[in-house]
């Protein structure tokens, strides 16, 4: 089986900007590219985990995160950076008027994408990495077996949605850690620790 890292995509590869209405926000931020083609190069799957709610809000079609996801890998591949697959999440249980107002199994934190990626691409969860911006993302690694790792370079800071990543590091560390905690041992040590923390940013600059 395959290990993954799993990525949120807005706030962690691409920069903020609330709800992505027009292909000319998108933006990767500084260094994403970089870091996902060192986990290229380690032999992990690389899965792109996203909400996409402003499609049940009627913010946007869906069309248009087809076209996002299209422009973002296009973005990445000039980092010579890939991505194994990209599963979104179109619904809200409560928010707009449409088919896609519903109560689902995708809305991170459930964990309905990530265990179609890993039927899809034969991942062991167990053994994989959940990497976002939001509390709901590392919610959504506990779920699923995942190992989180929460990153300061969207929302995180005031996203405090109550659990706590699985690592513990501060401001400083950069993406080099972010990827050495998924490429080597470094992990386990952060792991057995009891204190919460967070990563300054995926990408990131220090």
């Amino acid at each position: 089986m395959n290990r993954a890292v799993f990525l949120d995509r807005d706030g962690t590869i691409n920069e903020e900007v609330g709800y992505l209405k027009s292909l000319d926000k998108l933006k990767i931020i500084p260094g994403a590219g970089a870091a996902i083609k060192r986990l290229n190069d380690a032999g992990f799957k690389i899965v792109i985990i996203t909400n996409q709610s402003g499609v049940a809000r009627g913010y946007f079609p869906e069309s248009l995160v087809h076209e996002a996801h299209e422009l973002l890998t296009g973005m990445l591949r000039k980092d010579g950076a890939t991505v194994d697959g990209i599963y979104y999440c179109p619904h809200h249980p409560t928010a707009g008027n449409s088919n896609h107002t519903v109560q689902c199994d995708c809305r991170k934190p459930a964990t309905g994408l990530l265990d179609r990626a890993a039927r899809d691409l034969d991942i062991d969860l167990k053994q994989s990495f959940m990497v976002g911006d939001k509390w709901s993302d590392v919610e959504l690694g506990h779920r699923a077996g995942n190992r989180s790792i929460l990153v300061r370079s969207g929302f995180a800071p005031d996203d405090p949605l109550g659990r706590w990543p699985d690592s513990l590091y501060g401001p400083g560390t950069g993406c080099s850690w972010a990827v050495s905690v998924c490429t080597t041992d470094r992990f386990d040590s952060a792991f057995s620790r009891s204190s919460p923390g967070v990563l300054p940013a995926f990408s990131g600059v220090s």
